[in-house]
């Protein structure tokens, strides 16, 4: 995620990190090149005059900015959901380890700093689930070396964890040290974490579907290739200007809502993961008096993983 200052409406017109124009410019440089192919041959292709003008480009324009809106719309949506879920996740868990400090008596029998740290794991084995990166380090930190080995074995490591917390709540309600009406506080936030992780995998699992991108990225690739040949007739020396300025529009945007739907990814306009996660250990861990690490701060280049 990019996190920069805010700036002024003249330096944001220079900002280079963050925004997409370094991954299309490969595209723009093409683009630029049919547009002066079509000034060079005053819209001809092997001699013929292509016959177009600007007025079904209007119309067509019109209709590809309302689809352009629409994949946006949808990409965000799931950015947002996204970012819901994880607010949901710092929520859940700040309760259920104030519920464990305050419910659970202070003895040899109980550790409940361990249960805490098995929450965070289950914070982490959740991001590196989400991003398909190895949790390895981040687990033994925080589990041992012993415990972290035996969760590498499974598949879903953080309804693990989060089975494993639930039974060690359960053995203290078999020992008499939680009351029923305890248990069934601790059960409701562990299902609460339980609905974000479904909630997260339904988003990874669930991608835009496929035939939207595929129809978008050809009618945009058309559209700007066809272009020149429709402005060269009006514009003449500036067409090469004003069809790579509307090609960077489109083709910015089709771009963005492709960063944007995968909110999972360690791209720079993805969530922080990185630093959520990091965040919410903070918060844990100051519940428990624990030292803190430090903050998730941007780099040099703006951006949270």
């Amino acid at each position: 995620m990019i996190v920069r200052p805010k700036r002024n409406w003249f330096s944001m017109l220079f900002v280079w990190n963050g925004s997409v124009l370094q991954t299309i410019i490969p595209q723009l440089v093409f683009l630029a090149f049919v547009s002066g192919f079509a000034v060079l041959t005053q819209g001809r292709i092997l001699g013929e005059k292509i016959p177009l003008n600007t007025a079904p480009f209007t119309l067509f324009g019109v209709a590809l900015t309302i689809f352009l809106a629409f994949r946006n719309t949808a990409s965000y949506e799931r950015y947002k959901e996204a970012r819901l879920i994880w607010g949901n996740v710092l929520i859940a868990s700040r309760s259920l380890t104030s519920q464990i400090l305050s419910y659970i008596p202070e003895n040899e029998s109980v550790d409940r700093i361990q249960l805490v740290r098995s929450l965070i794991a289950f914070v982490y084995a959740l991001k590196h689930q989400l991003r398909k990166t190895d949790p390895s380090r981040d687990l033994v930190r925080l589990l041992g070396r012993d415990a972290a080995e035996r969760l590498q074995l499974r598949h879903y490591r953080p309804i693990a964890l989060l089975n494993d917390i639930r039974s060690d709540i359960g053995r203290l309600r078999f020992a008499g040290v939680v009351s029923d009406a305890g248990l069934w506080v601790f059960d409701t936030q562990i299902n609460e974490l339980e609905k974000t992780v479904g909630g997260c995998e339904r988003i990874a699992s669930t991608p835009i579907p496929f035939a939207y991108g595929v129809l978008l990225h050809r009618t945009v690739y058309a559209y700007c290739v066809m272009l020149p040949f429709g402005l060269v007739d009006s514009t003449e020396l500036f067409t090469p200007i004003i069809s790579v300025f509307v090609a960077y529009t489109l083709i910015a945007l089709e771009a963005i809502a492709d960063e944007v739907s995968e909110p999972f990814s360690t791209a720079p306009n993805a969530l922080a993961l990185d630093a959520i996660a990091c965040n919410i250990e903070r918060s844990l861990l100051e519940l428990c008096g624990s030292e803190i690490p430090a903050e998730k701060v941007p780099d040099r280049q703006y951006q949270l993983t």
